[in-house]
C-alpha cells in the first residue's frame, strides 16, 4: 500500500488472517462434533487453540492501524460503527429466536408437555436469589462502563481505568455464579423443552458475557498502554455498546425465564 494517498478510506493489506480464521473455526466445528460423537476433545482443544492464536493476531494488526499507523479515519469509524450497529442488530434477532421458542411454548403448553408450565417434574430456580444477584451485578456493571465512557472523554485516564477494571471484574464474577448456579441445577438441557429453552438461552447470555468481558479486558489494556484519547477511542465504545446490549438481554431473560417462567 502506498504511504501517500489523497482518500480518507483505510484500503487494507493482503492479510492470511481471514482464511486461516475460517480453518480454525471450521477445525473448532468438527472437533464439537468429534466430542458429542466420539468423546474425545483434543481436535476441539486445537480448533480453540488456532482461533485464539488468530484472532490475537488479526486483532493486533487492527490496533496497529488504528493507533501507530493512523489509519482510522473519520471515514473509516463511520465504517466500523455501521458494522457494530448491524453486528448487534443480528444479535438482537440471534437472542429473539430463543425467546420465540420459550414464549411458544410456555403460553400454550402442548399436550406433550402436560398442558402445564413449568412442565410437571420440573423444579425450577427461586429468582429472587442467585438470579436477582446478577440482575443486580450487570446493572452495575452497565453504570460502571458508562462512568468509564465519561472519564475517557473528559480525559480522566484514572477513572476511567477505575471503570474498566470494575466492569470486567463484575463480568467475571456474574459468570462465575452463573457457572455456580449451572452445577447446582435440579434439572438438565434434557429435561423437556423448558430445559432445553433454560439452558440454550442463558447458556448463549453467558458465552456473550465472557466475550464482552474479554472485549472489555482488551480495552483495558489499551486504556493502560494509553492507546485512546477523549476523540478517538472507537474500541472502547463498540465494547460498551456490546456490554449495554449483553444487559438489556439479561432483563429479558430475568424477567421472563427466571420470574415469570417460574
Amino acid at each position: 500500500m502506498s504511504l501517500f494517498k489523497n482518500h480518507p478510506f483505510h484500503l487494507v493489506d493482503f492479510s492470511p488472517w481471514p482464511i486461516l480464521g475460517a480453518l480454525g473455526a471450521m477445525t473448532t466445528m468438527m472437533g464439537l462434533i468429534k466430542w458429542f460423537h466420539f468423546f474425545e476433545n483434543n481436535l476441539l482443544l486445537m480448533g480453540f487453540l488456532i482461533t485464539v492464536m488468530i484472532m490475537y493476531q488479526w486483532w493486533r494488526d487492527i490496533v496497529r492501524e488504528g493507533t501507530l499507523q493512523g489509519l482510522h479515519t473519520y471515514n473509516v469509524t463511520m465504517g466500523l460503527r455501521w458494522g457494530m450497529i448491524l453486528f448487534i442488530t443480528s444479535e438482537m434477532f440471534f437472542f429473539l429466536s430463543f425467546f420465540w421458542g420459550f414464549f411458544h411454548n410456555s403460553l400454550s403448553p402442548s399436550i406433550e408437555l402436560g398442558m402445564i408450565w413449568p412442565p410437571k417434574g420440573i423444579e425450577t430456580f427461586n429468582p429472587i436469589e442467585i438470579p436477582l444477584l446478577n440482575t443486580l451485578i450487570l446493572l452495575t456493571s452497565g453504570l460502571t462502563v458508562t462512568w468509564a465512557h465519561h472519564s475517557l472523554m473528559e480525559n480522566n485516564y484514572t477513572q476511567a481505568l477505575h471503570g474498566l477494571l470494575l466492569t470486567v471484574i463484575l463480568g467475571i464474577y456474574f459468570t462465575i455464579l452463573q457457572a455456580y448456579e449451572y452445577l447446582e441445577a435440579p434439572f438438565t438441557i434434557a429435561d423437556a423443552v423448558y430445559g432445553s429453552s433454560f439452558f440454550m438461552a442463558t447458556g448463549f447470555h453467558g458465552l456473550h458475557v465472557i466475550i464482552g468481558s474479554t472485549f472489555l479486558l482488551i480495552c483495558l489494556i489499551r486504556h493502560y498502554l494509553s492507546h485512546f484519547s477523549s476523540t478517538h477511542h472507537f474500541g472502547f465504545e463498540a465494547a460498551a455498546w456490546y456490554w449495554h446490549f449483553v444487559d438489556v438481554v439479561w432483563l429479558f431473560l430475568y424477567i421472563s425465564i427466571y420470574w415469570w417462567g417460574s
